[in-house]
């Protein structure tokens, strides 16, 4: 019997010492936050996005710039039930990567190639690599109504001011009355003056 308690023994110490040595090499998950960036694809199209911006269900490629017409908030999600990421000023130029649902934009940065195109004469190793484009950087959506294509930015705040109404020289209305005399109507009130 006590042959067998021996063997427990060490059976436990070695389960012990091969549970510690097994958790030694393990480390703890990394903690995710709202800053770090993840990459989806959405359509075809890759965005690098924060982890708080939700990438959209539909996208439609835009990639041109517009200007804001009006201070809005940039939001986490494309309605208004999102968190603030940051606000737009006043005809600041920005980048619109596309549309998505609910009608709003995308905003952002556009790619840029990390590497250069190779020169003349010269091969990449990785075609595959090479043919990818590289993917946008998201940072959030506005309301299709805040921004404007930069070169109607100007036209459109022209045809948003409202027109002045140029006043005329009110008309005076007169009848001449059995030929000696006249009537005439007075402007502002409408009355008739005999004179």
């Amino acid at each position: 019997m006590e042959l067998n308690m021996k063997k427990m023994v060490n059976l436990r110490i070695a389960l012990s010492l091969l549970f510690v040595l097994a958790m030694a090499g393990c480390k703890a998950p990394q903690q995710i936050t709202d800053d770090m960036l993840e990459t989806s694809t959405v359509d075809g199209v890759a965005l690098v996005h924060r982890h708080a911006v939700m990438p959209p269900a539909q996208f439609s490629p835009i990639n041109e710039t517009y200007r804001a017409l009006y201070p809005t908030s940039v939001m986490t999600r494309p309605d208004f039930g999102g968190k603030v990421v940051t606000t737009l000023e006043t005809g600041g130029t920005y980048t619109v990567l596309g549309t998505v649902e609910n009608n709003w934009l995308a905003i952002g940065e556009l790619a840029q190639q990390a590497e250069a195109a190779p020169a003349d004469g010269q091969k990449t190793t990785d075609a595959k690599a090479a043919a990818a484009p590289a993917a946008a950087q998201l940072t959030g959506y506005v309301p299709f109504r805040a921004l404007v294509k930069s070169d109607l930015y100007d036209q459109t705040l022209k045809a948003d001011q409202p027109k002045r109404r140029v006043r005329s020289a009110k008309k005076k209305t007169c009848v001449s009355v059995d030929g000696d005399s006249k009537a005439c109507q007075n402007g502002n009130s409408g009355t008739w003056i005999i004179n």
